[in-house]
């Protein structure tokens, strides 16, 4: 559990913002110590100065300065952050746009599956912004109103989330690839004003028309007034779109208002700028609200110290609009950064693509999800061997708990000298719990450190603090990102059974996992997926670590059964295609399991499936499938990518024996 597989060298541990923020927290608060454990320590002991130190160090621009940072660190939720402050959120991700020596250079770089490549300059992005904020200002959008994006992953989304947020209107989006359910049963509990559309997305060397569902949204849900659509796939014109109720283009719209200086909305810090949505698979989706101070806060600490996102920075995630990854993604604007986008299948035309354009664009920070790592290598994928990474120093990865093997592919066939951070934290906080470090070494298996600021904290059975012990992982204190509140959740009732039912004023995350010896965390899993085959806790990704090792097996599933008046532990597998699940290979992968865990891991059952569910941004869904084989209902199919795989397991007579 302890295998070092990188080390950060001297010079850039020295040159890191870490290490800088480090001397800034001494200079304006004493800080006295000389390494992140310290560092750690003290931004939990005094937080109040550690997250002023964050504002002055990440160049927070405020039009008011704020009375004091916080009035509670124990009042969670309902902590007052910053009160007295007055900022935009627009203004602070665009305030590169008058530096001289970046004004003319790239800030967002669009790349499309069909080879499109796009770019806007950071002035040709504050002038589109400038446009597209003085036509929405023209149609009476006030601060509080809701703008909402059915949209790709393009240079037009975050155009629109600028100028949403310049005027203080929520903005929200799903990316286009939601069944029509989805966005209902989404953006119909926000009611938005306007609806950002696109006509169509490419995926996998197919064109998808999109523009029936757009005119089904815009007629269906309560309060749109009008509609702009986005030519994307080419499928969009005047004509076509007359029968879209005030539908008129995007390029239109801009052209309509000459740009000129933004006029951004001085707003509290707390004012509301995203409402994000949990994966809806337990029933209608929560409408999760963030603040435009927290996210600004907690993601320029996230972008700035764990990440050492600098100036001269290219930044880029996979992801789609409907990912919280796109919002953090976002905010590396902030940094000055330039930011690459990607809107297709990672894996079309060929299964190198995103490394071509990380090659093409000297992408200098690659964030993906742990699914495209893994599917990466059972590729035979190479980038270290076919592709000129000199520009890259990090590796992020997230969505899931990345495997052991995974850290020994990326140091292996990617590249050495790469700082890989896995990465995780959730919708629910638009941020991370556990990060990355530049000036920390990589364990394999292990995501570096808890993030600066976090109480997180381990909890036993009785809610005591363990540490290389699995448990549940828990907040014990205040946080800027954490989320106002719920839409439409007048007494809070909802918000407060998500998080704080089960602690007093401490952040339940759902997650399970561990503080290691090396002060690095691993997550095991999702707290309501967990294994308990006789009384003991197994996390699910210890099982698909091992079973993925397997050859022939794609990806596999693990649930538990009621049986007996115990639970038994079954395991479904996807196979290659020529793939067949015979003695040998089920042998093989309890052996597998046995030989590198417990025998309590074990499979009862290994059964071969063609299809894994799982939500639209790609995470598998233990709960529903263990629905299904109980019998039970699964209350929102919709929100599932790929809801007809659960009929798979339904009825399954190995299941019966």
């Amino acid at each position: 559990m302890s295998d070092l597989v990188w080390q950060p060298s001297e010079e850039r541990i020295r040159q890191s913002n870490m290490m800088a923020f480090m001397s800034f927290a001494k200079d304006l608060h004493g800080f006295a110590g000389s390494d992140y454990q310290s560092l750690y320590r003290w931004s939990i002991d005094n937080a109040p100065e550690f997250w002023e130190t964050v504002w002055e160090f990440g160049q927070v621009k405020a039009s008011e300065k704020y009375q004091h940072v916080v009035d509670s660190l124990q009042k969670m939720p309902g902590a007052q952050w910053f009160e007295g402050a007055k900022l935009n959120f627009a203004e602070n991700l665009l305030r590169a746009c008058s530096y001289d020596d970046v004004k003319d250079k790239a800030a967002l770089i669009f790349h499309g599956e069909n080879g499109t490549r796009n770019s806007v300059t950071f002035q040709d992005l504050y002038d589109q912004v400038s446009q597209l904020a003085q036509a929405f200002k023209a149609q009476r959008i006030q601060p509080g109103d809701r703008i909402a994006a059915f949209m790709p992953n393009t240079i037009e989304t975050i155009i629109g989330m600028l100028a949403a947020s310049s005027l203080g209107a929520i903005w929200s989006s799903c990316s286009p690839d939601f069944g029509i359910n989805g966005v209902f049963d989404r953006f119909g509990q926000i009611k938005p004003k306007i609806l950002i559309a696109t006509d169509g997305y490419f995926y996998n060397g197919k064109t998808i028309n999109t523009l029936s569902r757009v005119k089904d949204i815009s007629e269906k849900i309560e309060g749109i007034e009008s509609v702009i659509i986005v030519p994307f796939a080419g499928l969009a014109s005047q004509e076509n779109i007359a029968e879209i109720p005030g539908a008129k283009l995007w390029q239109s719209v801009l052209d309509s208002h000459s740009p000129s200086s933004i006029e951004f909305e001085q707003l509290p810090f707390d004012h509301p700028l995203y409402i994000m949505y949990s994966s809806g698979t337990t029933g209608v989706p929560k409408c999760i609200v963030h603040s435009a101070g927290g996210t600004l806060l907690q993601h320029l600490k996230e972008h700035l110290l764990h990440t050492d996102l600098k100036q001269q920075d290219t930044l880029f995630y996979f992801t789609t609009c409907g990912w919280m990854m796109w919002n953090w993604l976002v905010s590396g604007l902030a940094a000055g950064a330039t930011l690459v986008l990607f809107d297709g299948s990672p894996f079309y035309p060929k299964p190198t693509v995103l490394w071509d354009i990380a090659e093409q664009e000297g992408i200098s920070i690659f964030g993906t999800s742990a699914k495209y790592i893994a599917a990466l290598e059972k590729e035979g994928v190479k980038p270290k061997e076919s592709h000129n990474l000199t520009s890259l120093k990090a590796v992020l990865s997230t969505g899931s708990p990345l495997a052991h093997e995974s850290f020994d592919y990326v140091y292996r066939d990617i590249k050495e000298d790469v700082c890989l951070s896995s990465i995780s934290g959730g919708t629910d906080i638009i941020s991370c719990f556990a990060l990355g470090n530049p000036v920390l070494p990589v364990y394999r298996g292990q995501l570096q450190c808890r993030g600066l600021g976090m109480a997180v904290e381990i909890f036993d059975d009785k809610a005591n603090p363990i540490y290389q012990e699995k448990g549940e992982l828990v907040c014990t204190q205040a946080f800027p990102s954490c989320p106002i509140s719920f839409w439409n959740d007048e007494n809070g009732e909802k918000f407060h059974n998500a998080y704080f039912a089960d602690y007093d004023n401490i952040w339940a995350h759902g997650d399970y996992g561990e503080i290691t010896a090396q002060g690095g965390v691993i997550i095991h899993g999702r707290s309501d997926s967990v294994l308990n085959p006789g009384g003991v806790r197994i996390g699910t990704a210890e099982i698909y670590r091992q079973v993925e090792k397997v050859q022939g097996v794609l990806e596999s599933i693990a649930i538990g059964q009621q049986w007996q008046d115990d639970v038994r532990v079954i395991l479904f597998v996807r196979l290659a295609d020529g793939v067949v699940l015979n003695e040998a290979l089920e042998k093989e992968i309890k052996t597998t399991i046995r030989a590198n865990t417990t025998p309590r891991h074990v499979p009862a059952k290994v059964i071969a499936v063609t299809d894994i569910p799982r939500t639209i941004s790609g995470k598998i869904v233990e709960v529903a499938v263990r629905n299904v084989v109980h019998g039970d209902p699964v209350k929102n199919t919709d929100a599932l990518a790929n809801p007809e795989a659960l009929e798979l397991y339904r009825d399954l007579e190995q299941l019966e024996s």
